[in-house]
């Protein structure tokens, strides 16, 4: 039986990370070309005696251009699957401890192999970007990053709430009705939200739209974001020198960065 802390981090990996798949493949156009002409199911599982069915996993539909995800959904008949033989052995590899024991069932590599390879070619780039340790000189790259990363978090966030980590769900069981978000001077792309609600949480990507956020963590170039996501950067530092703008009281900042380091720590291990 995995532990409840096995199980929040397969719910950061599986319902926050793995969609990422769709954003980085539409922003890199490569991967994009890959994907050109596939009609297929891709699913990414770990087998669990007390998951409904058996398994946790996230799905994907793809047709062309068109990715549906189905994040937190099993699908019986995927055309090529992912199939890790359990929570622990999925959390290992994502946090790139690849050994035996923790590779996965390759399902639908002998029948679908073109579909296969470029799936493999996605997360092999998600896995890349989610674990580099410096920022990448070429600036749509940078791009793709920090996009990704925002969303992690705000979703990561989420998915502790929603599965019941203590400290997390405790601060929104408390919180009115209010969005934090993060967002990049003139990166209007470059953006991602959290609504918390009387103890419910959603995420978003984009810019919130109906009402001005009531923290916004605003970093003034791509460079700066990275500097402290990818904790190159000290935060006080980069408040003094105004890289980093705490729009809103300063402990609300305090209180959202704890939850990022938090996501953070549980994906990277």
């Amino acid at each position: 039986m995995a532990s409840k802390e096995e199980l929040l981090t397969n719910k950061i990996f599986l319902n926050a990370a793995v969609p990422l798949l769709k954003v980085i493949v539409a922003d890199t156009p490569s991967l994009k070309k890959l994907f050109a002409g596939t009609h297929c199911i891709y699913q990414v599982s770990a087998l669990d005696p007390d998951a409904p069915g058996g398994k946790y996993a996230t799905h994907f539909q793809v047709n062309c251009d068109e990715w549906l995800v189905h994040a937190g959904k099993v699908d019986k008949h995927p055309f090529v699957e992912l199939e890790f033989k359990s929570v622990e052995a999925l959390n290992a590899f994502f946090k790139g401890k690849i050994a035996p024991n923790t590779l996965p069932k390759m399902k639908g590599l002998a029948k679908h192999p073109k579909y296969f390879v470029s799936f493999m070619a996605a997360l092999l780039k998600m896995s890349g970007l989610l674990s580099e340790k410096e920022a990448p000189a070429d600036e749509a790259t940078k791009r793709l990053m920090v996009k990704c990363f925002f969303y992690l978090l705000s979703s990561g966030i989420s998915q502790l709430n929603k599965n019941g980590h203590e400290a997390v769900h405790d601060w929104a069981s408390k919180s009115p009705d209010r969005v934090y978000a993060w967002k990049v001077d003139n990166e209007p792309d470059v953006s991602a939200f959290i609504r918390v609600k009387a103890g419910k949480t959603k995420a978003g990507r984009g810019t919130y739209k109906r009402a001005m956020p009531f923290f916004t963590m605003r970093f003034d170039s791509l460079d700066s974001a990275l500097g402290i996501l990818l904790s190159t950067d000290d935060m006080l530092d980069s408040t003094r020198q105004g890289k980093l703008i705490m729009e809103g009281a300063p402990e609300f900042g305090a209180q959202i960065g704890e939850y990022m380091m938090l996501v953070g720590a549980m994906a990277q291990g």
